[in-house]
């Protein structure tokens, strides 16, 4: 699949100066799971351990319609590219994002030259979640995150995005904030710092650990502050295993 480096005439982003060398980034949807629950990013992309629910299955069909389709095609002063790569040395992240619009500007205003289309266009992030609208800060996060790609790239501010819900068929419009930055920076900071390190947090139940499809694998009342989910599973198995008849 092509990405935003040959879609798109770009700026030189400062990749030199970045924290992180482009072999050491890190998953962009990371940064949602880090917001939701640090133990859960922890579990998924340093010990490999997944399950899904029915919520996941759901969430993982509303991400394939979101690829359907032509990659690109106009739609009037629209522009819709699917299923692009993107990247930001800053964060330090790397990933796709399910669409992005590229809404055409007007004479003197702020925008970035689109291949094989004349004028300026400004681009418009738009993730894909299952089920119906809501506020969500973990989905704000991964969605500033792909703005902050796009202005990397692209060299032009990104002043807002979207969520669409695929149950709902609804959006909501996030605003880019300086607080919702400054939030998203600090998720991808501890997010490479639990990569890096390779230490899954320790679990902090709640509310939210009710709805989560890693709490089978993850046992917050069980494995205690600072263990290893995979290898609390380990010694209980082997333990069962010992046991006599």
């Amino acid at each position: 699949m092509e990405d935003a480096d040959e879609e798109f005439a770009t700026e030189d982003d400062g990749a030199d100066d970045a924290p992180v060398a482009e072999d050491d980034l890190v998953p962009l949807s990371g940064l949602a799971h880090v917001t939701f629950c640090a133990r859960r990013a922890g579990l998924h992309f340093v010990e490999g351990m997944w399950e899904d629910n029915l919520l996941t299955v759901e969430g993982g069909f509303t991400h394939e319609r979101a690829h359907e389709g032509p990659r690109r095609e106009s739609r009037g002063a629209v522009v819709i590219v699917r299923g692009l790569r993107i990247r930001s040395m800053t964060l330090g992240v790397s990933g796709i994002a399910d669409v992005v619009e590229f809404h055409a500007v007007k004479e003197g205003e702020e925008g970035a030259p689109l291949a094989g289309k004349s004028g300026l266009w400004r681009p418009f992030p738009v993730e894909y979640k299952r089920g119906r609208l809501r506020h969500e800060r973990s989905f704000m996060v991964q969605l500033c995150a792909q703005a902050i790609c796009l202005e990397e790239i692209l060299g032009v501010a990104v002043p807002r995005g979207a969520l669409f819900y695929g149950k709902s068929q609804r959006r909501l419009e996030v605003e880019i904030d300086s607080a919702l930055r400054e939030e998203t920076e600090a998720a991808a900071r501890r997010f490479r710092e639990i990569v890096a390190t390779g230490e899954t947090p320790p679990p902090e139940p709640g509310p939210k650990c009710k709805s989560c499809s890693m709490e089978p694998l993850c046992l917050p009342k069980t494995t205690g502050r600072g263990r290893s989910a995979r290898r609390y599973l380990a010694s209980a198995l082997t333990t069962s295993e010992e046991a006599p008849p």
